[in-house]
């Protein structure tokens, strides 16, 4: 069986083809370059989002000499849009987990943070999906729906309308426990009215795609960070990763129970797979390879390969704490 892997991160794409042994036969990759904005807005073209998935994934599948047998996809998590349920085409640009407007929106809602972090095992914070929705409504449109990327790209490769598990534990809006919207908690965003998503296991077929040549099924939906804890073979309570993108991301896996933390990690569904699931708590650094970038368009490296060369036998005291997005982790 040849599995089509596509990860839809932040500062770009990357397309993998497998055999069914786990060789890799071919990898691809297209870079994407988010909008940085004054007021700690970041915003990306969705139909770059779009693209980079086409492109790299054909490129990959073409460069294997295979045809896949389905195609996977994970996702950046808390990414938003606006877009229209009946042509599919977005609704402005898409709002990047990094964005920070939506701190009014957390702030007109803090007395209810004990109840969000009961709730969901989240903190609230603008960095999950509902206040930027609540952001979107109140500052761009009022027109179509408002999800997640991967529930807009889902749709546009065979028109399901779907977020998986672990994509929705990350909106502020799931109840942990129960696996499900909370109505409560779509009250309180001012989101009861919205046309949400049905979540599904990151194992369901939720479609078929002809995108990537000849007719193969859509399956394997997950949120990046969780499908990197699940690819290091994470799978027993205690056991951890932490991978490095354009932020910082630690996930340690608590197994069937979703135990809230005390110290300020995040609890989230890990996955949902053979009618199961699985929770992680996880502690997050915004910046990473972001303020990589940020050295190379201040003129200081041409790229990352050039900070060992650059950089200096010693400090002098001197700490640099790259928090271009603030200090997430506790």
């Amino acid at each position: 069986m040849h599995v089509l892997a596509i990860d839809q991160g932040t500062s770009g794409t990357k397309a993998i083809v497998t055999d069914g042994d786990g060789r890799v036969l071919a990898t691809a990759e297209e870079e994407l370059r988010p909008d940085y904005l004054p007021g700690g807005g970041v915003e990306v073209d969705p139909g770059a989002l779009l693209a980079s998935v086409l492109t790299a994934g054909r490129r990959a599948v073409a460069e294997s000499g295979v045809r896949p047998d389905a195609v996977a996809l994970a996702n950046q998590g808390e990414t938003v849009l606006v877009w229209d349920r009946t042509t599919g085409e977005p609704v402005g640009p898409a709002i990047v987990w990094q964005d920070r407007r939506a701190e009014a929106v957390c702030a007109a809602r803090s007395k209810a943070g004990p109840l969000i972090a009961d709730r969901t095992g989240l903190v609230l914070d603008p960095y999950f999906s509902a206040p930027k929705m609540r952001w979107l409504r109140e500052n761009r449109s009022a027109r179509g729906v408002v999800t997640t990327t991967d529930t807009w790209l889902v749709h546009r490769l065979c028109g399901a309308f779907v977020t998986d598990a672990s994509t929705a534990g990350r909106s502020l809006l799931l109840d942990l426990d129960e696996v499900w919207w909370s109505e409560e908690l779509l009250e309180l965003f001012d989101l009861a009215d919205e046309e949400l998503p049905e979540i599904v296991p990151s194992d369901r077929i939720v479609g078929r795609t002809t995108a990537f040549g000849g007719d193969i099924p859509v399956a394997g939906l997950i949120v990046d960070q969780q499908a990197a804890l699940l690819a290091e073979a994470c799978l027993d309570p205690g056991t951890a990763k932490c991978t490095y993108g354009t932020g910082a991301f630690l996930l340690a896996q608590l197994g069937g129970t979703p135990v809230r933390s005390a110290k300020g990690l995040a609890t989230s569904v890990a996955w949902q797979l053979r009618d199961s699931t699985a929770y992680c708590a996880d502690g997050q650094v915004y910046t990473a390879a972001s303020a990589v970038r940020w050295l190379a368009e201040l003129g200081i490296v041409d790229g990352a390969a050039e900070l060992d060369a650059v950089a200096a036998p010693d400090s002098a005291g001197v700490l640099c704490v790259p928090a271009l997005a603030g200090l997430a982790a506790p």
